[in-house]
């Protein structure tokens, strides 16, 4: 494996951790927002952070090159500022990746928390627990395989991307050369066999993600059916999970 080839992996691995870290905490608040709140125009805000996932690449990508361009407002704003463009350049990949790999951030999430009782919410209030407390303390901590499959699914999406790092980060070495676009360029160039290492790499990447994912998407599953069950015993450990809880909360 070539000197360049290493640092593709490089600058894909840390978009990658990059965009999970910032959809994670971007998403989070929005996904809760989605699946219990209930505010108006709630399908078309659902709908937007959806279309990624049907847009082509190329669309998203054309839309993004000339939002950022240097001639657009953002574009020459950004350079006013900075002295550097925001396209063909790893700040821009960052952007553009963001968008790409929303839906992936927002889905499962949203599915976690929907799937939590609403009397545990309320029993969490009637106990004192503020909106923030019973954010952390219990939609959180019953929410962590979709937050877990969110981070993966992110993670692998950001990593597979080819589309929208072409067309927003070009091909450039040590900076936006990802490793999708290395293995089209040694497959253009007849170099199957650094195109088989690098696609080896994302082959393992993919399916470590989509184990993780699986084992996270069944953990939901378990904490619907707890969280769901209407058997007595189970809704009194729900309730005493709660009041425990509060009570620590108190006596710090």
């Amino acid at each position: 494996m070539s000197s360049e080839d290493i640092s593709a992996l490089w600058v894909t691995f840390k978009l990658a951790t990059i965009v999970m870290i910032v959809l994670l905490l971007f998403c989070t608040p929005l996904a809760y927002m989605l699946a219990k709140g209930n505010m108006r125009g709630k399908r078309y805000i659902q709908a937007a952070c959806n279309l990624p996932m049907v847009l082509p690449p190329t669309v998203l990508g054309f839309g993004l090159l000339f939002i950022m361009g240097p001639y657009s407002v953002v574009g020459s704003t950004w350079k006013s500022l900075t002295g550097f463009s925001l396209t063909f350049s790893f700040t821009g990949l960052v952007i553009g990746s963001l968008l790409y790999s929303l839906p992936f951030g927002i889905l499962p999430m949203q599915a976690a928390f929907e799937k939590i009782d609403d009397s545990l919410i309320e029993a969490g209030r009637a106990l004192g627990f503020s909106n923030i407390q019973t954010f952390f303390y219990i939609v959180l901590p019953n929410s962590r395989g979709g937050i877990a499959a969110s981070a993966a699914l992110i993670f692998a999406h950001t990593v597979g991307e080819f589309g929208v790092a072409l067309m927003i980060g070009g091909s450039i070495p040590h900076q936006t050369r990802v490793i999708s676009i290395a293995i089209f360029e040694h497959t253009e160039s007849i170099n199957y066999e650094a195109a088989a290492v690098l696609s080896l790499v994302l082959l393992v990447v993919s399916y470590i993600s989509l184990v993780f994912i699986g084992k996270s998407s069944s953990s939901v599953l378990m904490g619907r059916n707890f969280a769901g069950n209407n058997n007595p015993k189970t809704m009194r450990l729900s309730y005493g999970t709660v009041q425990s809880t509060c009570v620590r909360i108190c006596d710090q």
